[in-house]
């Protein structure tokens, strides 16, 4: 029988989740109510009703954002704590429990792999506490050339490492479940001693003292099945990856401190750089193969989410450690990648449709599966809002006959905070916090990147609706994506590879601007960013994927994070080519972390 888990008493979370609940309910109700007023000055047609379900649609992630970026904004100002019921585990306390780093793979560079074991290793080592750790690679790759890197990375690592600490190798033949079977797979067969498991990506980093910090908090928190740390990207001088890093970083604290303050211990699990308590993830965490065949049957792709809720559902508490620090990540380093990663979610999250009616689940659970695919859903609905507003019969020619001219630029407004309201929020702690705003280069880059990364994201948004409408329509006639591996490193993108991946979004783009051209009407303005931006998705793709921008922009400081101002020692050991462009860049300004260069 699986062991009863410890009670859960420190907090009770039910008053700020139905506060919560209370604020997007009202504000979703308000908006649709304002969506109707504006839309109803003539009349309430058809094509009313169909503007108003498609903009419902989009609400919700939307509206969801901005309560956890004021709540957010709130905490970091200091004006009420973030109680999560948690203790913080003393720095000094020993460790006691035994950890395995599972860092899992599939035909993964090896190269970055085994450096980035390295420098952990050696962090665990210096600390003194490596006889309660091991590292295993978990190995899901089939072929030749991965398999045979990978015997020699492992080999180097052992050798390089040996009596200091234990360092495992284990391959799977085939890869049921993928990810996610793979590590039940592992703690099945080997991790039956263990007790804790820090889950690794291929491109994972984590520095040892926040790898201590979270076993700690574990030991003092013994109903705590799942510990997610915040992950942040790392310095990179892709500049598509720049723009993702900062506008990442930019809104994540303040979004990520809000989505703590009601999630509370039913937080979220990313699948990578967080403790799993084994026991209890090996019991209770497995994942349902599901019925049917792919691409909503079968092996679940985003595994993380599901192995949360089945963890809340036994009984223990999934938590978010919402501060940064130590814990890093890789962005994919073009826009065909960062399709390719976000379609693979896509069809996971779809997934979920099937694992609504799991019972014993919590209500909370059952509200992030909801919201998890809501997440994807709300794209068709934007496109679908877009495609009526430019053929909506009248509204081009008279756009004020048909939608009320003050309602409508009120509900504009209204939205617009609501979308950039996590990056408003960052924004405007970042700029009251002196330490921050040094961190990040100086007002005066701050703002130029903020205002470039809006811009940049406003041309992207429209790509990715597209490329998830797109998506979503191929699910239906079957369409499925496997588990293959990221292309991490910086690469140029060519016209004729962008063209073959975005051509949909380049003729919707095209189609879309040379209509509206042909109305004349003012209803062109307000639409044209979304059907640029689409127009523009083929060079976007290219030019984003430029090696000489990429060093350009991180050289001017351009999208910079605070580990470019001030890398630590093991940032500097790992020879990056952002940090390395900043020490050699032309403007000795760059690589001053003392000094705000703008003020």
């Amino acid at each position: 029988m699986p062991a009863a888990p410890p009670p859960i008493t420190p907090i009770d979370y039910r008053p700020r989740r139905w506060a919560f609940a209370l604020l997007v309910i009202v504000t979703v109700v308000g908006m649709a109510a304002l969506m109707v007023a504006a839309l109803a000055g003539n009349g309430f047609d058809p094509w009313d009703w169909a503007l108003t379900l498609c903009f419902m649609l989009t609400l919700p992630w939307t509206v969801i954002g901005f309560w956890n970026a004021v709540i957010g904004l709130i905490l970091m100002r200091g004006r009420y704590a973030l109680r999560s019921g948690l203790n913080g585990g003393d720095q000094d306390l020993p460790i006691t429990l035994n950890t395995a780093l599972l860092s899992c793979i599939r035909n993964e560079s090896v190269t970055t792999v085994a450096r980035n074991l390295d420098r952990m290793i050696a962090g665990l080592a210096a600390s003194g506490h490596s006889a309660r750790f091991q590292v295993w690679i978990l190995s899901d790759s089939d072929r030749p050339d991965c398999l045979a890197a990978e015997a020699a990375g492992v080999e180097r690592l052992q050798r390089d490492w040996a009596d200091r600490l234990a360092i495992g190798y284990r391959r799977r033949d085939r890869n049921p479940g993928y990810k996610a079977g793979n590590i039940q797979s592992f703690l099945a067969d080997q991790g039956r001693d263990l007790d804790l498991a820090l889950v690794l990506d291929a491109d994972s980093l984590m520095e040892a003292r926040a790898i201590l910090r979270l076993v700690r908090i574990m030991q003092a928190n013994p109903r705590l099945g799942i510990l997610q740390s915040l992950v942040v990207g790392l310095p990179t001088a892709s500049a598509f990856a720049r723009a993702f890093q900062f506008g990442m970083r930019l809104g994540m604290r303040s979004y990520t401190l809000g989505s703590a303050w009601w999630q509370g211990d039913c937080g979220p699990y990313w699948g990578h750089n967080a403790l799993l308590r084994v026991t209890p993830f090996r019991e209770h965490c497995g994942l349902p193969r599901l019925p049917g065949r792919p691409p909503l049957g079968g092996w679940v792709l985003s595994h993380d989410q599901v192995e949360a809720v089945l963890m809340r559902r036994a009984g223990y508490a999934v938590q978010v450690l919402p501060t940064e620090g130590g814990s890093w990540e890789e962005n994919p380093p073009t826009l065909l990648q960062f399709i390719r990663r976000d379609l693979r979610w896509c069809q996971g999250n779809m997934q979920y449709l099937r694992l609504l009616n799991l019972p014993g689940l919590r209500p909370v659970s059952r509200v992030q599966l909801v919201l998890a695919i809501l997440m994807f859903l709300a794209s068709p609905a934007w496109v679908a809002l877009m495609a009526i507003l430019a053929v909506r019969p009248g509204l081009a020619a008279n756009p004020g006959a048909l939608v009320d001219p003050a309602l409508g630029l009120m509900l504009f407004t209204l939205l617009m905070l609501m979308v950039f309201a996590p990056k408003l929020t960052a924004l405007t702690d970042l700029l009251l916090t002196a330490d921050a705003r040094r961190a990040f280069g100086g007002v005066g880059r701050v703002l130029a990147s903020t205002v470039a990364e809006i811009l940049f994201f406003t041309l992207l948004a429209p790509v990715m609706a597209i490329a998830h409408t797109l998506f979503i329509g191929g699910l239906l006639a079957g369409r499925t994506l496997g588990w293959d591996p990221q292309q991490r490193g910086g690469h140029q993108v060519g016209w004729a590879e962008a063209l073959g991946r975005l051509w949909p979004q380049t003729l919707v783009g095209l189609a879309a601007l040379v209509w509206l051209g042909t109305t004349a009407g003012a209803a062109a303005f307000w639409l044209s960013p979304f059907f640029l931006g689409a127009l523009l998705a083929v060079p976007l793709a290219v030019v984003s994927a430029s090696p000489r921008l990429g060093l350009a922009l991180t050289r001017l400081g351009l999208w910079r994070i605070p580990e470019e101002t001030a890398p630590g020692p093991l940032l500097r050991s790992l020879d990056l080519p952002a940090l390395a462009a900043i020490r050699n860049g032309p403007d000795p300004r760059i690589a001053a972390p003392a000094a705000e260069a703008v003020e």
